[in-house]
């Protein structure tokens, strides 16, 4: 085999974004994570409410505000609808028996 192919795998230091620190082996180096398993909400049960430049009240102050006109003219709409008079259902005609296989 080849020797010398293979990176160098030395001991990881990796730092989370809430303090915690542990060591492994990674090729990459030292690694900043955001969010790991002693702070991520579904290991620990708890919700942690992550909000990045504020996306979360740019979504709710945009979609905040609902117009009321379309909804009256949706009321409008249907009025009509069931003022007419529904149309007769078309009774499918038999479909024609299938040939039987041929052997």
């Amino acid at each position: 085999m080849r020797s010398d192919i293979h990176p160098a795998y030395p001991a990881t230091k990796i730092t989370c974004a809430c303090g915690n620190t542990w060591e492994t082996r990674s090729t990459a180096g030292e690694l900043h994570l955001d969010i790991c398993s002693q702070c991520h909400p579904f290991f620990t049960g708890k919700q942690k409410l992550m909000d990045t430049a504020g996306r979360i009240d740019r979504f709710n102050k945009k979609y905040a505000k609902v117009p009321a006109a379309p909804a009256k003219a949706e009321k409008a709409a249907e009025a009509p609808k069931a003022a007419a008079p529904a149309a007769p259902k078309k009774e499918k005609a038999p479909k024609a028996e299938k040939a039987a296989p041929k052997a």
